[in-house]
């Protein structure tokens, strides 16, 4: 049976994954300052890598493990049954959580470091309605991040390479989100330190879902809870890789840069659960 491994070791080793995705929104602001072109390719390719990891991962190794810790608890028929709705119960959380998010404010929407160099005139108005666009933005990234937070962390505390997979799928996604805050807020305020400062913050609420994630469910952890919230972790990976990780990619490049990338992140993790079994 699969456990968490709730060690002091363990614990940090989790909490400095979660947080090294985090802030992957402050690398996305850095290149947008340092440098004047976006480079699509390796953007479209790289967003493609990581949803193949994250969909490998959560079919080939979360759901597995949830399905194995419910079966053990509940049987073979009723744990395949919670484990499958605890997945589409995941998926239903994510979508709820993107619903809630206004679209012309979505994290969704992706912005090209060329952006910056189009400063648009001195209007109070519109610089209060940029700078509302690129708070909003960074709230709408905290809250998408929380649910990612807690992948990560519990990824980790149950196994700390495959905790680290899904930490570099989680940075890697983190970036362009990074660059879609800081350009409407040094749009609105001409300011790089206010824009990092913007992006940076709204990464931190990813270790922050993690936190708050563990300290209400530390104390409930079995292989029951185990079970629900990996299912309910692999349902929102799924749902982050289709629903924004593929189509930004797509936005970003050319359809088949986005599919080779995809096919290569299935493929690294596959070759790494070999080596890591």
């Amino acid at each position: 049976m699969e456990s968490l491994n709730l060690s002091t070791s363990n614990l940090l080793l989790a909490f400095s994954l979660t947080l090294f995705a985090g802030l992957a929104t402050g690398i996305g602001s850095t290149i947008a300052f340092l440098t004047r072109h976006t480079n699509t390719r390796f953007l479209a390719i790289a967003l493609g890598f990581s949803a193949g990891v994250m969909i490998y991962v959560s079919f080939i190794e979360i759901f597995f493990k949830a399905k194995i810790s419910l079966v053990s608890v509940l049987g073979e028929k009723l744990g395949t049954i919670t484990t499958t709705c605890a997945f589409f119960g995941g998926i239903l959380l994510i979508a709820i959580i993107d619903k809630l998010v206004p679209s012309f404010e979505n994290p969704h929407e992706m912005r090209k470091v060329e952006e910056l160099e189009k400063i648009p005139s001195d209007s109070s108005r519109r610089t209060s309605g940029l700078l509302r666009t690129g708070t909003f933005t960074a709230i709408a990234i905290s809250i998408h991040n929380f649910p990612e937070g807690l992948a990560t962390f519990t990824g980790a505390l149950t196994d700390p390479a495959l905790g680290i997979s899904i930490a570099v799928a989680i940075a890697i996604h983190n970036i362009p989100e990074g660059i879609a805050v800081s350009v409407p807020v040094y749009y609105a305020t001409k300011s790089r330190k206010l824009a990092f400062r913007y992006s940076f913050i709204s990464g931190l609420s990813e270790p922050l879902g993690a936190l708050i994630g563990f300290l209400l469910l530390r104390n409930f952890f079995s292989q029951f809870m185990f079970g629900i919230v990996f299912a309910c972790v692999s349902g929102i990976m799924v749902f982050i890789s289709l629903d924004e990780l593929l189509p930004s990619a797509q936005k970003y490049g050319e359809h088949h840069l986005s599919i080779y990338g995809l096919i290569s992140g299935m493929a690294v993790m596959a070759i790494s659960l070999l080596f890591f079994t």
